[in-house]
């Protein structure tokens, strides 16, 4: 991959400076979900002709830098485990020399059901949000099953991954992701031969994400890979972005990032990962189906129902550009795909 320029990074004040460190929570974006069909990912700015979506982040291409630094003690949402200190971004663009989404416009402009169907309430619906303590299960077809705290997913080393982030909805971004690659975990549960797929899950706690009492959407959310992909050194583990740990709104504590896919697989508030023999039923491709596939990788060839997807808005950016197969990570990913009708496994 080629090296990104830092001119290509969205600005760090415009993604988090209506938020000091662990308490940044931004105003939420515009206009909800259109014409009464839920969406995936959220909604681009006024004055874009793009659907209305749902709520996930664009990422860039992953340029990893950084490890882990000398213990010291580094904030998270809620109480303050202790951890090794984060990576700071290094870079101003990805690797295609696009430059970082600013700060602000990542921490506002989202989606997260579990909150509110409108984009314009989720900052403050989530501002108490508790994410300590928290635990993720690890289980299923592994051998050794393990219950993780954050003081246990904060010990992996940290790297800043710098992805593109392509939402279903037709808009993009680009984020400087702090996290660990998801490999290192499953290594370490030691899957079976029989696991074939990864399936995670949200949280589910109705009293703190009041929109789970509604019974108008299928909570808790649920998203999953095949575990060729889940393995792959591209997928990571997200706890922070801009060098600061993930708000409430972006899915604190930890989220899944998979850059060659559409947002909305990025699954955020991770409390459970099951490894399992079929594929699961995820919460997008059993609600609508014909829209939202199983595998949701980027492709400009296969459009959705309702829009094309061959261009993109840039968050930030006037104009449109034209949309790349596998979000620009085609030579990383492609081969997990090989004789498969991308048209077909959508």
């Amino acid at each position: 991959m080629h090296e990104i320029d830092r001119s290509e990074i969205t600005p760090e004040h415009l993604y988090l400076s209506r938020r000091q460190f662990m308490k940044r929570f931004a105003a939420a974006a515009a206009a909800a979900v259109g014409t009464g069909v839920l969406a995936a990912c959220a909604t681009p700015p006024t004055g874009t002709s793009e659907p209305a979506t749902s709520t996930d982040m664009p990422v860039a291409a992953p340029t990893a830098s950084g490890g882990a630094a000398p213990d010291t003690p580094t904030p998270s949402v809620g109480t303050e485990p202790t951890a090794p200190a984060w990576p700071t971004v290094s870079a101003e663009t990805d690797e295609l020399g696009d430059p970082l989404t600013a700060d602000q416009a990542i921490n506002s402009y989202n989606n997260f059901y579990e909150f509110t169907f409108s984009k314009e309430g989720v900052a403050q619906l989530a501002k108490d949000f508790q994410t300590h303590p928290w635990s993720i299960e690890v289980g299923g077809l592994v051998t050794n099953p393990r219950t993780l705290d954050l003081a246990d997913l904060l010990a992996y080393s940290m790297q800043e991954r710098i992805y593109r982030m392509r939402c279903v909805e037709a808009w993009s971004m680009v984020i400087p992701w702090i996290g660990f690659p998801l490999a290192k975990l499953l290594a370490e549960v030691e899957p079976t031969e029989e696991a074939q797929y990864v399936r995670f899950e949200t949280l589910y706690d109705p009293e703190q994400m009041p929109n789970q009492r509604g019974g108008t959407f299928p909570f808790p959310y649920v998203e999953g890979l095949r575990l060729d992909e889940a393995m792959h050194d591209l997928t990571i583990l997200a706890m922070g972005l801009y060098g600061k740990p993930l708000t409430p709104q972006t899915g604190a504590p930890i989220r899944l990032v998979v850059p060659w896919k559409y947002g909305f697989k990025s699954i955020k508030s991770i409390v459970k990962i099951d490894l399992v023999k079929e594929m699961p039923e995820t919460t997008w491709s059993s609600v609508t189906p014909s829209e939202y596939g199983f595998y949701a990788n980027v492709n400009p060839n296969v459009p959705h129902p309702r829009w094309s997807q061959a261009t993109e808005r840039r968050i930030g950016e006037s104009g449109r550009r034209k949309t790349l197969l596998f979000n620009g990570y085609e030579d990383e990913v492609a081969s997990l795909y090989e004789g498969m009708d991308l048209k077909v496994w959508f």
